[in-house]
């Protein structure tokens, strides 16, 4: 064990290039612990957002295989199908279908919706600014013209826009579980200031065929969204009333059916075996669709971050076997006279090898050390650079998918439902999974902070990392010292 207390004298000796090697070392040592910090807590962040966000199932009308059935019966047909009518009734969920696949195993919540369009009877609708005679698209031929769009849920709590404070009740209460099979309905606040209209009022409007109904205000909302003129007057939060799912149905003259459910699944893992069970109830008129959307959007900021982390780690790690080696090399240059006369007293050059690697793994140790105590402030500091640079990308994602001008096809209206056209087959789909949306974006402010503390997993995994570094670099810069003759040094000095 000689060599072992060379080691230490010659650390104790050489004091100065002992300190710089530890300088040298630390700096590696604590970048590779500030992208190590930033990738665990990336990774602990994902993880624990993938729980919180759970997985949506969407059960919802195949577009496909309805158009399809309507093309048949057209073409077998001796009658002239009207021009531009090309509406397909997408209100086939049948409410027992839906509360038996709620029924099922893993199902945390679900949100029936249902939509009507209906007139203004007892009241006027809010005209847009720049509203025409034809109500502007809502008014296409073939398609609901009414001037009041009616969207039917299970709960206004469960609803993007009122999650994400889009929308905010200002006078009594929303729609629960308890107005099924009632007529109470929430307005907005402008619709109801426009027409003196206060909780506890009755309004009338004229459903799809034309008959009267009464409806009971039990709740006053404020759209704090800007007025949507893509579709005319009709898309106007202002003249969106909600109600429960079977009110909506009702007035759409599909009672007992509605057009979309999305359920929300406890455990993400179990997604295939509950689309399976699910499965076997539906008929072929109807399909499931799973999306991780939510998830991925939530998420993928701090996936980046993630990525960025890892290659830090890399990068710090080939560049520090590459300093260290160097510096080694210039070391045993440095100390071929030692090396010489150690080896002419017939010392193994495998001993002399192993003092350098003594000698730089005592290093390693006090590196440790201050990397520890410089790398938490470091690996904070440059984590939230990172998120606020994220964010910074996520705000333009948030203004080009779905946003003022955005032009996204699938953009959710002020029903929390996509209105873009987009694939036939899964537009609906991708609206009930668009309802959770701008849930997703706020839910990510929850990952504007990343917990970057140094606990003793990440110093382990530092120093696993240093010691691979040291030993990768000891062999390296031991290669002259193979090759070392001592009667060829002695005599060249």
């Amino acid at each position: 064990m000689d060599y072992v207390k060379r080691a230490f004298l010659y650390l104790r000796r050489r004091i100065g290039k002992t300190l710089l090697l530890v300088l040298v070392m630390t700096a590696i040592l604590t970048f590779m612990l500030a992208g190590l910090i930033i990738q665990n807590a990336a990774l602990t962040a994902v993880n624990n957002s993938k729980n919180a966000v759970g997985t949506t199932v969407t059960l919802s009308a195949n577009r496909a295989k309805l158009f399809q059935q309507n093309q048949g019966s057209a073409s077998s047909s001796t009658q002239t199908p009207p021009v531009g009518r090309f509406r397909i009734n997408e209100a086939i969920i049948g409410l027992n279908t839906a509360k038996k696949i709620a029924s099922l195993e893993n199902v945390a919540a679900y949100q029936i919706t249902a939509s009507a369009s209906v007139n203004a009877s007892s009241f006027t609708a809010v005209l847009s600014s720049n509203s025409n005679s034809n109500g502007g698209f809502g008014r296409m031929q073939g398609m609901d013209s009414g001037d009041i769009s009616v969207s039917g849920l299970s709960s206004t709590a469960a609803n993007s826009n009122f999650k994400n404070k889009n929308y905010v009740m200002k006078k009594g209460r929303g729609i629960t579980s308890s107005d099924v099979n009632t007529n109470n309905v929430i307005i907005e606040e402008v619709l109801a200031s426009n027409n003196h209209i206060n909780v506890g009022d009755t309004i009338k409007v004229k459903d799809s065929s034309s008959n009267v109904k009464n409806l009971k205000v039990v709740g006053i909302y404020q759209a704090k969204t800007s007025t949507d003129q893509t579709f005319g007057q009709m898309q106007d939060p202002s003249n969106t009333i909600f109600s429960s799912y079977t009110l909506a149905s009702s007035l759409a003259g599909d009672a007992g059916k509605v057009s979309n459910v999305v359920y929300t699944l406890t455990d993400s893992s179990k997604e295939k075996a509950f689309v399976k069970s699910a499965k076997k109830i539906i008929s072929g008129n109807l399909q499931l669709t799973t999306s991780d959307q939510i998830y991925e959007m939530l998420t993928s900021s701090v996936k980046s971050i993630e990525s960025i982390a890892s290659k830090i780690v890399w990068i710090v790690g080939i560049a520090g076997i590459a300093i260290l080696t160097l510096i080694l090399i210039l070391m045993v240059r440095e100390r071929r006279h030692e090396i010489g006369i150690l080896m002419s007293l017939g010392e193994e050059k495998a001993k002399i090898i192993g003092q350098i690697f003594v000698e730089t793994i005592s290093v390693l140790v006090l590196s440790l050390c201050f990397a520890g105590v410089f790398g938490s402030f470091f690996g904070n500091s440059v984590g939230q650079q990172l998120i606020s640079q994220q964010n910074t990308s996520q705000q333009s994602l948030r203004s080009g998918f779905g946003g003022p001008g955005g032009g996204n096809p699938n953009q959710a209206g002020p029903n929390g439902n996509a209105t873009g056209s987009g694939n036939p087959s899964n537009s609906r789909a991708f609206g009930g999974q668009m309802r959770q949306f701008g849930t997703t974006l706020t839910g990510n402010s929850q990952l504007n902070k990343l917990s970057t503390h140094v606990n003793i997993g990440t110093l382990l995994e530092l120093g696993a990392f240093g010691l691979v570094i040291v030993a990768i670099a000891t062999l390296l810069g031991a290669i002259p010292i193979i090759s070392l003759k001592p009667k060829r040094i002695l005599i060249s000095e």
